[in-house]
């Protein structure tokens, strides 16, 4: 019997996407977005959370949506990596989705190069594309947002 994979669904102009919801922490309203000198042009900058500052992923960049202004009903999603705690700028939030592992289909095969990428979940009105946080970002962009958060 095939496990059950727990989603959190989102949306970027139109196309929706989804993180493993055990990687989720919470999802706020939008809120200002400080600019992070030297930060990799990947990340939008960082955002004041509790008292930690957490950088905000610019994950239109990395699939090549156009920017948009920063919107009051946009949503951020606060995940965590093995590395750090992490926000996603998302224009909608669309719960919590579930599946069985047999529905996801494994990525690296179709999409090479994209391990951000982890799956694709077919549904009868479209597909979800399954983000790998942990790959989100390249070895050279996770050294420049440590050199630039930690300067």
């Amino acid at each position: 019997m095939s496990s059950l994979v727990r989603l959190l669904g989102f949306s970027l102009s139109g196309q929706r996407y989804a993180l493993h919801l055990d990687a989720v922490d919470r999802v706020i309203s939008s809120v200002e977005i400080t600019r992070l000198p030297n930060a990799p042009d990947i990340v939008l900058g960082v955002v004041n959370v509790q008292g930690r500052v957490l950088p905000v992923f610019n994950i239109r960049k990395r699939f090549g949506i156009p920017d948009k202004e920063i919107d009051l009903t946009d949503h951020l999603i606060i995940a965590h990596t093995i590395r750090r705690t992490v926000i996603l700028l998302t224009d909608s939030v669309n719960g919590v989705i579930e599946c069985s592992e047999q529905e996801v289909t494994k990525t690296e095969k179709i999409i090479p190069g994209m391990g951000y990428i982890e799956g694709i979940v077919k549904f009868e009105n479209g597909m979800i594309f399954i983000h790998d946080l942990n790959q989100f970002l390249s070895l050279d962009e996770e050294k420049a947002l440590d050199d630039a958060l930690y300067q």
